[in-house]
C-alpha cells in the first residue's frame, strides 16, 4: 500500500487541525439547531444556549484546551461582542434583532451573544496552538492596537460622524503588509500573508453567520418575513472584527513569549 504524499497528508493535517480548533463554535452551531428543533419546554431558547456556551467553555478550561490566561482573553472578547450586540439591537440603531424572550437578556441582547464574538477569539487560540503558529513582521505594538481601537469605534460612531471602514482597511493593509502568519502542519512550515487571512477568516465567519441565522440565533431586518442570506458586505465587517481579535490574541501571545524570555535570562 503506497503511502500518501507528503503534500496531501500535510493538507489533511491542516484541515483536521482547523477544526479541531472549531470546537467552541460547532458546539455553538449543534446547540442553536438543537435548540431550533427540540422543544425545551418552560426554558426560554436563549437562556439554553447561555448554559451550554458556559458548559462548553468551562470544559474546555478544565480538560485543558484552554488556560486561565486565554480565558481572560476570550472573556474580554466576550464583554467587547457583547457591548457591541447591545448597541447595534438598540431601538435607536436596529441593525439587527433577537426576537425571542430571554431572561439573560440586557437591554435587548442575549448573553450569549457575546459567545459568538468570543469563539472567534476562541478559534484563533487553538489554532495558534495547533498550527504552531508564529509571526514575523509583526508592526510596533503601539501602532497595532490602536488600528483595532479605531476599528472597533468605528461601528460604534459610523453611525453618527460617517463609515470610515475603507479608510481602516486601507490602514490595515499598511500596517500589515509585511506581517506573515507562519503555520506548520506536521513537518513543513507554509506562510500567509496576514491581510489575505483576516479576508479568509471573514469569508467563512460570514458563511457561520448565514448559518446561525437560519437556525434563528438572530435576524436582520431584510429576514424578519423569511430567511435571507446576509449581504456580502458582512465579509468586510467580519474581517475588520477578526483584526480586533487577532491583535489582542496576538498580543497575549507575544506578551507570553517576551516574559518567558526574561525570565529564562534573570
Amino acid at each position: 500500500m503506497h503511502s500518501l504524499p507528503l503534500p496531501l497528508l500535510e493538507f489533511w493535517s491542516f484541515g483536521i487541525k482547523e477544526a479541531l480548533s472549531c470546537i467552541f463554535a460547532v458546539t455553538f452551531f449543534i446547540t442553536l439547531a438543537f435548540s431550533k428543533l427540540v422543544p425545551l419546554g418552560n426554558l426560554p431558547r436563549y437562556d439554553f444556549v447561555l448554559i451550554i456556551a458556559l458548559a462548553v467553555q468551562f470544559l474546555m478550561v478544565y480538560s485543558g484546551l484552554e488556560t486561565k490566561r486565554e480565558l481572560m482573553v476570550i472573556s474580554l472578547f466576550h464583554l467587547l461582542g457583547l457591548a457591541l450586540e447591545i448597541f447595534k439591537t438598540s431601538p435607536a440603531i436596529g441593525s439587527w434583532s433577537y426576537p425571542e424572550f430571554a431572561y439573560t437578556k440586557v437591554f435587548g441582547a442575549p448573553l450569549y451573544s457575546g459567545f459568538m464574538h468570543a469563539a472567534v477569539a476562541s478559534f484563533m487560540l487553538q489554532s495558534w496552538c495547533h498550527l504552531s503558529l508564529r509571526l514575523t513582521g509583526y508592526p510596533p505594538h503601539l501602532v497595532a492596537i490602536l488600528l483595532a481601537s479605531a476599528i472597533y469605534l468605528n461601528f460604534f460612531t459610523h453611525h453618527f460622524i460617517g463609515d470610515y471602514r475603507w479608510l481602516l482597511t486601507i490602514a490595515l493593509v499598511i500596517v500589515f503588509w509585511k506581517t506573515k502568519v507562519h503555520f506548520k502542519p506536521m513537518v513543513r512550515e507554509f506562510w500567509m500573508p496576514l491581510p489575505l487571512a483576516f479576508l479568509f477568516i471573514g469569508f467563512f465567519v460570514w458563511i457561520a453567520e448565514n448559518i446561525a441565522t437560519l437556525f434563528g440565533g438572530w435576524q436582520y431586518p431584510n429576514q424578519v418575513n423569511s430567511w435571507a442570506w446576509v449581504h456580502l458586505s458582512k465579509i468586510g465587517s467580519w474581517g475588520l472584527l477578526v483584526v480586533i481579535t487577532f491583535v489582542i490574541v496576538a498580543e497575549l501571545k507575544l506578551f507570553s513569549k517576551r516574559k518567558d524570555k526574561s525570565q529564562l535570562t534573570d
